[in-house]
């Protein structure tokens, strides 16, 4: 029997006690989860970081796979008593009756059996990619795997394969931290955080399975090289009543190529009074009359392009989503307006270098459809691309944006900490905001 410390304060766990950011983070949508594959790079990893949810779904009715990469024979490497052809048979038993306390019996983990501590991406392709195919194939899929910045080599090489297949198919992914919360801080929480509420039933069942994996909550003997691995102070972290994950961002040609072709005109910005003020709003608040050289970024199916086109000389606008596109092209054919010419990129991977010395650039409704590390990136391109009295416009929805790891103030926030862009214009309500910036004058603050 597995028994967890008591929270005492000055134990790892008390850390994390008063973190905001854990109170704050939203609830992971479960509803409608129809399948679901945990995928583990070593054998217990799915029952720390999401044993609960996946008694979850099970009970739900979720068709749910578990995949374990590795059988983590290396985990005592200087153990007297076991090989790590023997260790591999111990994990692989202690790792199927795990998955059967977390399941009811209703799943059988299948295993990868690649070298623990030696993942590729190479290596890990194949099955990845068998499992989205058969992911896509739900109505509302679920990908569930290790941290991409868990601090453990295995773990970020399965994140970053499972995330970018996970994203080419337009599945969503949430990855759970193991090892982040033993050696991080919560003033360094990432964005995206996300909770599952656990019952008293999803805890009894995740604790059950805990028990199983016996080589890594119990010593293997009580010789030097078999310690346990699992103590209390690693375990506490796992007792909570909530499971944590992190939204991984999605690929956007995939889900914007859905969405636009789903419906004619997702965003209602034909129809929104609030779109068509928000877009009047942005446009009287440009400081300059004429700009000779644009780009709009996320332009959609052209309803601010073709605004914008009134106070440009020549303008780019970009998507990416082909399908939208299509449908920009014919509103600015109907409109008669020549001076645009559209793009289909994924920014900011696919930033072309010729964009330079611009005289406006427009993100709007765009950058919370990036990952953090995206939306700095894009956001120095921007920067780097403005001449020196351009201007950058940034305008996004207020709410939260569901599924997405970033929301609009997270968007304008990080602009705000730029010491590169000065704020000429402010405007905020309730449902939108606009930023306009131009680069700092050298030698200002």
């Amino acid at each position: 029997m597995v028994t967890f410390d008591h929270r005492e304060p000055g134990t790892p766990e008390q850390k994390w006690a008063d973190s905001k950011a854990l109170r704050t983070a939203p609830e992971l949508d479960l509803e409608g989860v129809d399948r679901a594959v945990v995928f583990a790079a070593h054998p217990d990893d799915e029952t720390l970081g999401a044993g609960g949810t996946v008694h979850r779904l099970i009970q739900t009715g979720s068709s749910v796979r578990v995949i374990v990469a590795t059988l983590g024979e290396k985990s005592h490497p200087d153990s007297p008593t076991h090989t790590q052809q023997t260790l591999s048979r111990v994990r692989h038993l202690e790792m199927s009756e795990a998955v059967g306390a977390i399941t009811a019996g209703c799943v059988t983990p299948e295993y990868l059996a690649l070298p623990d501590g030696g993942l590729t991406a190479k290596a890990l392709a194949d099955p990845v990619n068998e499992a989205m195919t058969w992911l896509a194939q739900g109505r509302h899929p679920l990908a569930v795997v290790t941290w991409v910045k868990d601090g453990h080599p295995d773990h970020e090489i399965l994140a970053a394969q499972v995330q970018e297949a996970a994203g080419a198919a337009a599945v969503r992914c949430v990855q759970y931290p193991i090892w982040w919360w033993h050696w991080g801080t919560p003033g360094k929480l990432p964005r995206g955080l996300v909770y599952v509420p656990l019952s008293d039933e999803d805890r009894d069942a995740k604790q059950q399975a805990l028990e199983h994996h016996v080589s890594q909550v119990r010593p293997l003997s009580d010789q030097p090289g078999d310690e346990v691995l699992l103590g209390p102070h690693i375990l506490e972290h796992f007792e909570r009543e909530r499971e944590y994950f992190i939204l991984a961002a999605p690929h956007q040609t995939p889900v914007f190529n859905r969405v636009h072709t789903e419906s004619e005109d997702p965003w209602s910005v034909d129809s929104s009074r609030y779109e068509h003020r928000k877009r009047d709003v942005l446009t009287a608040s440009l400081p300059r009359e004429l700009y000779p050289r644009a780009l709009d970024i996320g332009c959609s199916t052209g309803a601010l392009t073709a605004q914008l086109a009134a106070h440009v000389g020549v303008m780019t606008a970009v998507d990416a989503s082909d399908v939208a596109l299509g449908k920009a092209r014919t509103r600015l054919t109907e409109r008669g307006l020549k001076n645009v010419q559209l793009r289909n990129a994924v920014l900011p991977e696919q930033w072309d270098p010729d964009w330079t010395d611009l005289d406006l650039i427009v993100v709007s409704e765009v950058g919370y459809f990036c990952s953090p590390e995206q939306w700095k990136k894009l956001l120095s391109l921007c920067t780097k691309a403005l001449s020196s009295d351009g201007h950058l416009v940034l305008c996004h929805w207020r709410h939260p944006i569901k599924d997405w790891p970033l929301d609009g103030d997270d968007v304008h926030r990080e602009a705000r900490r730029r010491r590169n862009l000065t704020r000429l214009v402010e405007h905020r309500e309730a449902d939108f905001e606009i930023d306009i910036y131009a680069r700092t004058k050298r030698g200002r603050a």
